[in-house]
C-alpha cells in the first residue's frame, strides 16, 4: 500500500512537470535586472505597485535614487486604463463596457537600450447597471487590479527573455 502511494504521488508530479505546469511567483531575470529603477508617469497606479512587487519576488533590487550607470531603468511612459460603450439599452443608457488597461515600457542600462519601447495592453468587457452602481463601480475597479497584474505578469516575463 505504501508502495503503490508512492509510486502515484510520482506519476502525478511527473504529469504535472511533463504538462508545462509551474508554480506562480518568482520569475528569473538577467543579471542586467539585478538592480533597477523605475521611473513612472504614475508611481502609484496598480500596475507599478504590482510590477514592485513582482520584481522583489524575483530578487530584485529596487533603487529609486541610483546612478543610471549602475543600475538598468524601467521607464514607463504611459500607464492609463479607459472605458468604451460596446452597447446602450432603449434608452440610449451604456449597458456593456470594454475596459482597456494599457502600458508603454522600456529599459536602459546606462547608454545601453535593453529593452525599446513597447506597448501591452489587456481587455476585459463587463455590463453595467444603473440601478446597482456601486456594486458596478467595485466590479470596475477589480477588472482593472487583474488586470494590472496580469501586465505586470507578461512584462515580468518579457524581462525575463532580456
Amino acid at each position: 500500500m505504501r508502495h503503490s502511494r508512492r509510486s502515484s504521488i510520482l506519476i502525478a508530479t511527473a504529469l504535472l512537470a511533463g504538462c508545462g505546469f509551474h508554480l506562480q511567483g518568482r520569475v528569473v531575470l538577467p543579471a542586467s535586472l539585478a538592480a533597477v529603477r523605475i521611473e513612472a508617469i504614475d508611481p502609484q497606479s496598480e500596475f507599478v505597485h504590482d510590477l514592485r512587487a513582482a520584481l522583489l519576488a524575483s530578487g530584485t533590487h529596487l533603487d529609486d535614487e541610483g546612478d543610471a550607470g549602475d543600475v538598468a531603468v524601467l521607464h514607463i511612459t504611459e500607464d492609463t486604463n479607459s472605458d468604451k460603450v460596446l452597447s446602450v439599452s432603449i434608452r440610449n443608457i451604456p449597458t456593456d463596457y470594454r475596459l482597456t488597461y494599457t502600458v508603454k515600457l522600456s529599459v536602459s542600462h546606462g547608454a545601453k537600450e535593453l529593452m525599446p519601447t513597447e506597448m501591452h495592453e489587456l481587455s476585459r468587457e463587463y455590463t453595467f447597471d444603473e440601478t446597482t452602481m456601486l456594486a458596478k463601480q467595485r466590479e470596475r475597479d477589480t477588472l482593472v487590479a487583474a488586470l494590472a497584474a496580469e501586465l505586470a505578469d507578461v512584462t515580468m516575463r518579457r524581462l525575463a527573455t532580456l
